[in-house]
């Protein structure tokens, strides 16, 4: 039965996520009962996944549980529970357990899923980044490549040390600089004895630039340095199927690789697929220019999950300030329910991108026109993603273990955790088989 509501209004926020929690926040002096869902305790800090994946960080240093969040928020409640769908008659969310959570508003936040676009062995054979597992899944398989290869170097031959990253937005652009910087500067000293500097990064993009939504200049500096620093960048070019130990391109070319990392493309998470609403583009799914749900006006959608589009039609790019834009515009239409003030349609208020390459090497577009690359940028970059960290503790730590990283060419996390979820393309260098799952 769905759990019954009192006097005050019951609001239903889905999702533990950038969006979800800006909501939450700035409900916190509203006249109802806030309820947040989520099937993990914690929220992700998910523009840093990629540092915990190449063991600059550790995965509770971009977490924090969602209830230590709210400690001061006397109208807010937290659910452990995974959604998997709505009643729309009842206004009731089902969870996987069986139980049945009432609303008067709901707001869907569940953010994104990986896009593998229908390319043949991709999901089954590649490494996601999505989550603390995915990157700690990551993080011990290439730790785990290099001892393999250090134990027999004849590994080598078979791609064993080579690392392919699909996708040359922020997140591959990202993912790849810190790979290679991995390598030459921490893993050199780790495995004297290992011809490191045979260890390939291979970006693969299917436009002719990286760093497709960036100004050419912008677009042209990323390029030029991760070539620079090493990394092997193959534009105009597409993934068109993974086997376990090669990646074939449309060119027909191929690479031999044990890993490939997927950076492509995303689309909504998998419970816009059973919710039985209007999906545009990629899944999202349709909204008013308000973010509510059409014929559902009790309902919102936010985040990644939403197919909210500018004044032109265009959709609204999948970021974190869109999500938390879009929460703080659904909260003022709560409240505007609540006095009688007529909706309002939400307009997303661009303030700029970023992307880091590695140590002293970023780009940065802000509003205005305002455009910076190099050192200042990555200065930037630095401060930016330290002030949207949640709780002190994680943005002192964080800021120790950059410093430390910065002065001394060394990270501390290169642990091997994890001993299950490992993808099929590492079968060769494991001397034994494994289960197969996707991470």
């Amino acid at each position: 039965m769905a759990a019954s509501r009192g006097s005050r209004p019951r609001i239903v926020i889905v999702g533990a996520g950038f969006g979800g929690l800006t909501l939450a926040r700035t409900l916190r002096k509203a006249p109802a009962e806030v309820l947040l869902i989520d099937r993990n305790n914690y929220h992700t800090f998910q523009p840093l996944l990629y540092q915990v994946a190449t063991a600059g960080l550790e995965p509770e240093e971009i977490a924090h549980t969602v209830r230590g969040i709210f400690h001061n928020q006397p109208n807010f409640h937290f659910r452990l529970g995974t959604v998997t769908g709505v009643d729309w008659a009842e206004e009731s969310v089902l969870l996987a357990d069986g139980d049945r959570i009432g609303y008067d508003y709901l707001v869907l936040a569940a953010g994104a899923s990986t896009n593998f676009f229908g390319v043949e062995g991709a999901e089954a054979h590649g490494f996601e980044l999505k989550s603390l597992d995915d990157a700690l899944h990551l993080r011990s398989h290439i730790m785990r490549q290099f001892e393999h290869v250090d134990q027999d170097p004849s590994l080598l031959d078979s791609g064993a040390l080579t690392f392919v990253v699909v996708g040359g937005g922020p997140t591959g652009v990202e993912m790849s600089g810190a790979l290679i910087e991995l390598f030459q500067k921490v893993l050199r000293k780790d495995f004297p004895q290992l011809p490191v500097e045979q260890a390939r990064v291979v970006l693969v993009e299917a436009s002719p630039e990286v760093l497709g939504a960036f100004a050419d200049s912008s677009s042209r500096y990323a390029l030029t340095q991760l070539k620079k620093r090493g990394v092997e960048v193959m534009l105009n070019e597409q993934v068109v199927r993974v086997e376990p130990h090669v990646v074939h391109f449309k060119s027909g070319a191929s690479v031999q690789a044990q890993t490939l990392v997927w950076a492509a493309g995303v689309r909504a998470h998998p419970l816009a697929d059973a919710l039985g609403l209007t999906q545009t583009r990629a899944g999202r799914l349709a909204v008013q220019p308000d973010l509510s749900v059409p014929d559902k006006p009790n309902v919102f959608i936010i985040g990644d999950l939403a197919g909210s589009s500018d004044a032109d039609g265009n959709l609204h790019p999948q970021l974190a300030p869109v999500a938390m834009q879009g929460a703080k515009h659904v909260a003022q239409q709560i409240r505007a329910d609540h006095t009688g003030a007529p909706r309002t349609a939400f307009v997303y208020t661009d303030k700029g991108i970023m992307a880091t390459i590695g140590r002293n090497s970023a780009v940065a577009e802000l509003a205005g026109g305002i455009r910076t690359t190099g050192f200042v940028a990555w200065l930037m970059w630095l401060f930016l993603h330290l002030l949207l960290l949640v709780g002190f503790r994680n943005q002192l730590n964080v800021l120790i273990n950059w410093a430390w990283n910065y002065l001394t060419y060394d990270r501390s996390a290169r642990l091997i955790m994890d001993t299950t979820s490992v993808p099929e393309q590492i079968e060769l260098a494991m001397p034994e088989p494994k289960n197969v799952a996707a991470s």
